[in-house]
This record gives structure tokens, sequence and C-alpha cells, in this order.
């Protein structure tokens, strides 16, 4: 199958100042694909141009094989939106707000369907002032499901949620992609767009700086990985620091903390030294390099 998305050399500017400049990807369909970067970094311009919201200034956009800028009527049947916000009336019900947006659109799914796929039964027929901010979330998602979508972009979703809406959003969202839905995901939460993206793409100051799986990212990184050392007996901080690719080492006590650009010459070299200085390991701690440290590598690199 072809990709359901397809953006070449995307660009917008508000008043001559630059959003997004020069994106291009692509979303095969399946997947979970996540937009990273910090805010003001181009996500949301990138997002509203592909849904027709705004008209970029240059760039083609493809999805679902139509040519979204001269079909957007098309291309509008055809995916689901939830944006950051969803306003709706303060005393409309979940169940009136499904039927209204089911109006819309020439296949639909009833509100009864959307209402049990996204646990808002209790809260069927109550004001939407009534609802928590998890199930406000919830109805946004049950709205962008509601003609049946080949594509659903989600537009920082769980901003501002409380950890147990995040944890319900997610597992919405993953259910996603095992029922076969497309997803385009933008977020500032790198350790969501870790466990829930098949691809990413890092976009800063409205570019792409790197993309593809989270995994080959984190492995191709130059991050460093982290070492968390604690011995029966203190270790010189300066020893420690004279080990092969070592840096940043910090000591209190018997406990120390330093970074490595080639682990497994680090811990030869450190199982030496420990048996020199007849001091047993207590605790000991490697960490990879995460997509977090990924962003931050890059994100450090394109402002420099």
């Amino acid at each position: 199958m072809s990709a359901h998305v397809i953006v070449r050399d995307l660009r917008k500017a508000y008043a001559g100042v630059p959003a997004v400049r020069g994106v291009s990807f692509t979303i095969e369909p399946g997947e979970i694909f996540g937009l990273l970067g910090p805010n003001g970094a181009g996500k949301t311009t990138t997002v509203e141009c592909l849904v027709g919201l705004r008209e970029p200034d240059a760039g083609e956009i493809e999805v679902c094989g139509l040519d979204a800028r001269r079909h957007p009527r098309e291309v509008k049947q055809k995916i689901g939106v939830a944006l950051q916000t969803t306003s709706l009336q303060d005393k409309i019900t979940p169940r009136e707000a499904l039927r209204l947006f089911g109006s819309f659109y020439q296949e639909r799914h009833t509100p009864e369907e959307l209402i049990a796929r996204f646990a808002l039964g209790e809260k069927a027929d109550a004001p939407l002032d009534t609802l928590s901010g998890g199930q406000r979330q919830r109805l946004a998602l049950a709205l962008a499901f509601v003609n049946r979508p080949q594509l659903v972009f989600l537009d920082e979703p769980t901003t501002g949620l409380d950890p147990q809406s995040r944890r319900e959003l997610h597992a919405a969202i993953a259910r996603m992609r095992d029922d076969g839905y497309t997803v385009l995901f933008t977020t500032h939460y790198l350790d969501e767009a870790e466990h829930l993206c098949d691809r990413v793409a890092i976009i800063d100051r409205g570019r792409i700086v790197a993309s593809g799986p989270p995994r080959e990212l984190i492995a191709q990184s130059r991050a460093l990985q982290a070492v968390t050392l604690v011995t029966s007996q203190p270790i010189d901080p300066a020893k420690l620091a004279a080990l092969p690719a070592v840096s940043a080492v910090a000591a209190t006590g018997a406990e120390a903390r330093f970074q490595t650009s080639n682990a497994t010459a680090t811990l030869a070299a450190l199982t030496t030294l420990l048996v020199a200085q007849r001091a047993e390991v207590v605790a000991l701690q490697v960490k990879k390099a995460s997509l977090e440290d990924v962003f931050l590598q890059l994100t450090r690199e394109e402002k420099e």
C-alpha cells in the first residue's frame, strides 16, 4: 500500500517569520508516527496545514491518496482530527456532540459505538462542564473517530492531563494501531513518543532534524550512557575520570556517577581498578541513552 501521508518541502511563515521551513516526511499505513519538538518548533502549524486549517506558502501534501491542497473537502471525509483544545457548548452531552458531528459526514459511527469504545458510558448524557479533563480528551478522540477515518491526527492530546488520564489515553492510542488505524501524533513528552510511536520525526525551528524508529535513533545517537556506581569504600574521582571514554564524574562518598561513550571499554577498565582498590561493588547501573537524550542532543546541535 502507498503511504497515507506524503509531505514534500512544506513551508509556512507568519508575517514574514518562518514557522515551517521545508518539512518533508511520509507516514505508512497502520503506523503511529510521532512529530516531536519543543514548543514553537512548528508541530501544530504542520498539522494544521495537513488537515486544511491553514494554507501553506509552498509544498506538496498528499493524504490518503489525494492532493490535500486541491481536494480539501474530500480529504476531510477521510481523516479524524483531535487538536489541543476542542471547544463545545458547556451543556452539550457527549451523546449529543457525537450525533451532531456525525451529521457532517457521509459515513459515521453511531454515538453508542463510540461511547462504548472510549469508555464514556457513565457520562454519555451528562453536560460537558461536568466532565473531567481525561473524559473530555476521550470525548475529543471519539469525535475524531465519528466519520470512520482512515487516518487520525492527534495534536498534543495528553497535555495537561494527570498521570492516570495520560495512561488511559495512551491505551486508547495504542488500541488505534491494533485496530489498523494510521495515526499522526504530536507531543513534547518524549517518554510517550518512545513508548507509543513506530517512527518519529524530530522538528526544531521549523525543520526536521532526524527521523526514524525511536530505537534506531537511540542506537545511532552520540548521546552518552550514564553509569551509577556504589562501592564498599570510596573511589578516587580522579581515577574514575582516567578510565577510557569517561566524562562528567561526580562522587559523593561511596557513590559515583559518570558518563561514558563506550560502556564496554569503561566497565572492563573499571573492573581492574576495583580489584586493585579492593573495593566491592554494592550497586552498578548502566543506563542507555533515551529518546529524550537524542532529542536534547539534536535540538542543541540545531541551535548551535
